[in-house]
């Protein structure tokens, strides 16, 4: 009934990383692939790239769903991300959601598990749930009516008269596929990232889709100098920041360690923050404040003084590697936040094409917004999302959500 056309990693789409994040978890490496990733967008913006940029568009749906043909036994299912874990949760019939699912969750995974068994589904697909027939509402924007969904933060909405506006109001349920898995056996799949193609009469299914827009969403003269000279900036920082930046990712998957914290500390500050960075110094003595924050509440919560004394040495030992490293610590800083730049920057740009209307919710009515944000795939490098951390990352961190 329909394909799926894309490109393969060998990850699962399980959890994507944010572009500038992946300084911190592979270090200078990361860094090159951060800026790879960028000067392949810019030049597709400028209509001078020889090939097409392997991306998708990123829908603020909720929850993931993944579906399709179990290939150990032959039998549709469909579940969360859970199908994945050690134990999985795979469901085949509605016993089987309600044995392992409860709720809002629940309630959406039967509605998925009907419609979408329907739909002939070859191999196993990965999308984001974005509206069940109960949760679209008319609204009127400036005198238009509208047909609306808000799946998750951001709330959707197109002219009930227009030919996406009909399809949406006679499906039982939306549904964003941007995940093709393959291999013999559930815990052995790969992905590939790409959308799906097609219709369905009770199924709307929205395009994970961004077109080569070389020459129609073009940078002007203007903008590609003031592109490049963010990027100028990105790369004389990683230069500099490069040693600290592969000595914290090889410890970064620990906890406590100051790589890890580094990132963590980035939402935090995103979730607290009031919709624009600090300079980059004052965020280089937030963290270290956070830093200590966050060894201070592990002594505390220890009992024993024995246990109490594990923490106190790490707190000494990394506070003093933070203080002997503070120059490169700016420089690291100073990278993550110059990449953010560059990336909003080309998102910004690529969100002049919408069929879709974008809006956040405010206490006094609707907001136009971007877009979630992309995906950017490059088979060696792996996917990483371009997402706008400032708008859309703030608002899903403290903005009540439609559905739990």
């Amino acid at each position: 009934m329909f394909s799926f056309k894309g490109f393969t990693t060998q990850d699962r789409n399980t959890h994507l990383e944010h572009l500038e994040d992946d300084i911190i978890n592979r270090g200078s490496k990361g860094g090159q692939n951060a800026i790879n990733f960028l000067k392949s967008i810019r030049n597709m913006l400028a209509g001078s790239s020889n090939k097409k940029v392997n991306m998708t568009v990123k829908w603020d749906g909720a929850p993931a769903i993944i579906c399709g043909t179990n290939p150990e036994n032959g039998k549709f299912f469909v579940g969360t991300k859970s199908v994945f874990n050690k134990n999985p949760k795979i469901n085949y019939t509605n016993a089987d959601i309600r044995k392992n699912h409860s709720g809002e969750l629940a309630t959406k995974l039967s509605i998925a598990l009907r419609e979408l068994s329907r739909l002939g589904i070859k191999g196993v697909l990965q999308g984001d749930f974005l509206f069940a027939r109960s949760d679209l509402k008319k609204i009127d924007m400036d005198g238009d009516a509208m047909i609306s969904f808000t799946p998750n933060t951001i709330t959707y909405a197109v002219p009930v008269a227009s030919n996406i506006g009909r399809q949406i109001s006679r499906a039982k349920m939306g549904i964003v596929f941007h995940t093709k898995y393959t291999g013999k056996t559930l815990d052995s799949m790969t992905a590939g990232f790409g959308t799906v193609r097609g219709r369905a009469t009770n199924v709307f299914l929205a395009s994970a889709g961004y077109r080569d827009v070389s020459g129609q969403v073009k940078l002007t003269r203007s903008e590609l100098t003031q592109f490049n000279a963010r990027l100028r900036m990105a790369e004389g920082s990683l230069l500099k920041a490069a040693p600290l930046l592969d000595e914290m990712s090889k410890s970064s998957a620990d906890g406590l360690s100051v790589g890890f914290r580094l990132k963590t500390f980035f939402n935090h500050y995103i979730r607290n923050t009031q919709g624009h960075m600090a300079k980059v110094r004052q965020l280089v003595d937030m963290f270290r404040e956070y830093y200590v924050n966050i060894l201070q509440a592990e002594i505390d919560a220890r009992k024993t003084a024995a246990g109490k004394q594990k923490y106190k040495d790490m707190m000494k030992t990394n506070v003093r590697y933070i203080d002997r490293n503070k120059n490169a610590l700016v420089m690291a800083i100073a990278s993550h936040v110059t990449l953010q730049n560059a990336k909003n920057f080309l998102i910004n740009k690529m969100s002049e094409i919408q069929s879709v209307g974008h809006f956040l919710r405010t206490s006094t009515g609707y907001r136009v917004t971007s877009p979630e944000g992309y995906v950017a795939v490059d088979k060696v490098a792996g996917a990483v999302k371009l997402v706008d951390r400032l708008e859309f990352s703030r608002a899903n961190f403290t903005m009540p959500k439609g559905w739990s």
